[in-house]
């Protein structure tokens, strides 16, 4: 059932025509949402919407899917995996409360981890959207996600970077040639990551045959990735390919990833293809995805939401396949959805505090194209 929300401030009355309205007008101003035409008209509006979204129980959450849960497969992710045992402790919370509480010394970092299953990805983006970049900063710190495979990543005092020796030409020489200079940086225990210039099953094999002699030689306790199409990792897997990790970009909603080409039915497989071949050592998250804010608009597929929220929601995809790394593309899409390093910056922020608070092992790659 959808719900009209209104808020009087100073003898005026102020209306928002749903969560989803509500939650994008709360949202703090960026390009991409003025571009969809959802964002708040005025800094008053976004304050007031704010005001309104604080007082809103968590619990709403469940009873109003932002996309309905009879489309999209992510919403039906969403509800059918939701933990009610989990959520219990702040059932009974505002998204204020919620906000409030996390900021206090009861949100240990092994309360939250409890409370992950009971998060929805609505949830913590309503969160967020009441939040400083230091209240972001101080709730993500106390949130603990590991992963592994052969080494492990996400260890309190650590910081892992992908190495991303790409080439213009795929030529073999040059991405040796780079694999070795990053490594004599000490770059690369998260992932050795190749984005193939020719995307093809053929041309991926030949990388993921590099990657893996120059790892099993020398012995790099890392693992090794070409972010080809996943369909084309299962036809590799399928062609004896040594594949550690499997690498899809993917987003918060059904309509999205069927336009990247997929479904979480394709996700499943290739997680069950992975996870056969038995290549970790030290544990089995072999699952690697990116992400983007703006992605859904891009694709014609945001049904009306604002960036953030999607991008939250493509957290509970990633979250279900147990993978080893997530990254958010901060600033990919283009000025257009993220303008400027202030944007850029509070994007980051929302993203690593949103995947962190939902159990999923974030990292951020920064760019920003025009």
């Amino acid at each position: 059932m959808k719900h009209t929300f209104s808020h009087q401030v100073g003898g005026r009355t102020w209306h928002f025509r749903n969560l989803a309205d509500l939650m994008a007008k709360a949202t703090p101003a960026r390009s991409g949402d003025r571009l969809a035409g959802v964002m708040a008209e005025s800094a008053e509006e976004r304050v007031v919407a704010q005001m309104r979204l604080a007082e809103l129980p968590l619990k709403a959450f469940l009873s109003e899917a932002l996309i309905p849960y009879e489309a999209d497969e992510v919403t039906r992710l969403i509800m059918d995996d939701h933990d009610a045992t989990a959520f219990w402790p702040v059932a009974h919370l505002t998204v204020g409360d919620f906000r409030n509480w996390l900021l206090s010394d009861h949100a240990t970092p092994e309360v939250l981890a409890a409370l992950r299953p009971g998060l929805t990805p609505e949830m913590v983006a309503a969160v967020s959207k009441l939040m400083r970049n230091q209240d972001l900063i101080l709730v993500a710190r106390k949130c603990r996600v590991q992963t592994a495979f052969r080494n492990t990543i996400g260890l309190p005092g650590h910081l892992s970077t992908r190495l991303q020796p790409n080439h213009p030409t795929d030529d073999m020489a040059g991405i040796a040639a780079s694999i070795l200079d990053g490594l004599l940086y000490g770059s690369g225990d998260a992932v050795i990551g190749i984005n193939p210039a020719t995307d093809n099953v053929a041309q991926a094999t030949k990388l993921m045959r590099l990657t893996d002699d120059v790892i099993s030689k020398y012995n790099i306790p890392t693992q090794s990735c070409v972010l080809t199409h996943v369909t084309n990792t299962l036809e590799a897997i399928e062609l004896g390919a040594p594949v550690d990790l499997v690498f899809q970009s993917i987003a918060g909603t059904e309509a999205t990833n069927s336009s990247f080409g997929f479904s979480l039915a394709t996700l499943q497989e290739a997680q069950d293809a992975a996870l056969s071949l038995n290549r970790g050592t030290v544990g089995r998250n072999v699952m690697y995805f990116e992400t983007g804010q703006g992605s859904s608009l891009s694709a014609d597929a945001h049904h009306g939401l604002d960036q953030q929220t999607c991008e939250a929601r493509a957290y509970a995809v990633a979250r279900r396949f147990n993978p080893l790394l997530v990254n958010t593309v901060v600033g990919f899409i283009g000025p257009e959805y993220l303008f400027d390093g202030k944007e850029i910056i509070r994007a980051g922020l929302e993203d690593h505090f949103c995947g962190k608070l939902l159990g999923v092992p974030m990292g951020c790659d920064i760019c920003y194209t025009n």
